[in-house]
């Protein structure tokens, strides 16, 4: 029996790649029984490296078959959400497209998953994270101030802007047919999403604490108390010490009795302090940094690399990372008091569970 607060959930997740698979983990680490439809006729075993893909069963369909067409939409009826992911017109062409689902499920909540959504110019353009992030603003405010924008991995455009934007709008459809209202579309856009994500920084630009010069603001890496600094063993420590206790606490604890980093706001300033900070966090290592500044005030962590991050002791105190099937992976998120998620299995082989699902969801085999 599934743990966590979405158990009794029914998902179909039309297989594909990046943040589609990765909204049906999240739904499935919190209790959802995630059902991914597979492309028939490439027989593939599960591969428990693919921490992605853990938890969901699958079943193998041939869309372009109508028996097969006539079972997906079997599975849609007895579904509360669906995931896809295709470009705007494909499940359409597939004859399982939002009319028709919606047609036999009324209370369907269809999620939609497109980088640049299912209207607008760029519509039908092929993309991915860094052309997304590219046209909300984000991109341009990330890197050097010397140089060129540099791509922040695909945090921000395919998981943050994309899986969590989907898995919250299915949640909240789902939640709206549960008190009464009606199945619908939700149509989720990277860009959006990426774009919502940067709702503080567009506030703060408004306010004029916030210009479009790279490594210049205050979040951005321009001031000298919130940037990250190498140590004397090539290792990087990161520093926060935004509010002014905070700072008073990382200069005592550097030692730095220069009077000129008494003007912590001067923007001016911000330079010049920078590189003094940089030669005094090279006098020691990563290491020696820690015992000095961990735990405090400061707003202090070590950049930890993924092979060091599940060693790391309060990751360990909180188990944020966990060994399955062999394979160290992050643990669900966020926690629940009452009703705790958990991986539910590993990742699925293609077409794995097919007699099995059918049968639980009460469908016919063809």
């Amino acid at each position: 029996m599934a743990s966590g607060p979405l158990a009794g959930v029914k998902i179909v997740e039309f297989a594909g790649i990046g943040p589609g698979p990765f909204c049906g983990m999240l739904l499935s680490d919190l209790g959802a029984d995630v059902v991914r439809i597979d492309r028939a006729g490439n027989p593939r075993p599960g591969n428990p490296k693919d921490v992605g893909s853990r938890g969901r069963r699958s079943v193998a369909l041939n869309l372009k078959d109508p028996a097969d067409v006539e079972t997906a939409l079997k599975l849609i009826e007895k579904a509360d959400g669906l995931i896809e992911g295709f470009r705007p017109g494909v499940m359409e062409r597939n004859r399982l497209g939002p009319d028709v689902a919606l047609a036999r499920n009324p209370k369907l909540a269809y999620g939609r998953m497109t980088g640049w959504g299912q209207h607008g110019a760029l519509s039908h353009a092929a993309g991915h994270d860094l052309n997304y992030i590219a046209i909300t603003g984000g991109l341009h405010a990330m890197g050097d101030g010397k140089g060129r924008p540099r791509p922040p991995l695909n945090l921000i455009g395919d998981f943050g802007g994309g899986a969590l934007y989907l898995a919250f709008g299915l949640v909240s459809a789902i939640l709206n047919v549960k008190n009464g209202g009606q199945g619908q579309v939700i149509d989720c856009a990277m860009s959006d999403g990426a774009a919502s994500l940067a709702t503080m920084f567009y506030g703060m630009r408004a306010m004029g604490l916030w210009t479009d010069e790279r490594e210049a603001n205050l979040l951005d890496g321009g001031a000298h108390f919130y940037d990250t600094y190498e140590c004397a063993d090539g290792k990087w420590v990161s520093i926060g010490s935004i509010e002014p206790q905070f700072y008073a606490l990382l200069l005592e604890k550097t030692g730095l009795n220069d009077p000129a980093f008494q003007a912590q706001m001067d923007r001016t300033a911000w330079p010049e302090l920078k590189a003094k900070l940089m030669n005094v966090f090279k006098t020691k290592t990563r290491d020696e940094w820690c015992e000095i500044m961990e735990g405090t005030d400061i707003c202090f962590a070590p950049v930890l690399s993924m092979a060091e991050a599940p060693e790391y002791k309060h990751n360990k105190d909180r188990e944020t990372f966990v060994e399955y099937e062999g394979v160290i992976q992050p643990a669900p998120a966020p926690r629940f008091s009452e009703t705790p998620g958990a991986i539910q299995r590993r990742p699925a082989g293609i077409g794995e569970h097919q007699d099995e699902v059918l049968a639980d969801w009460g469908i016919a085999s063809a």
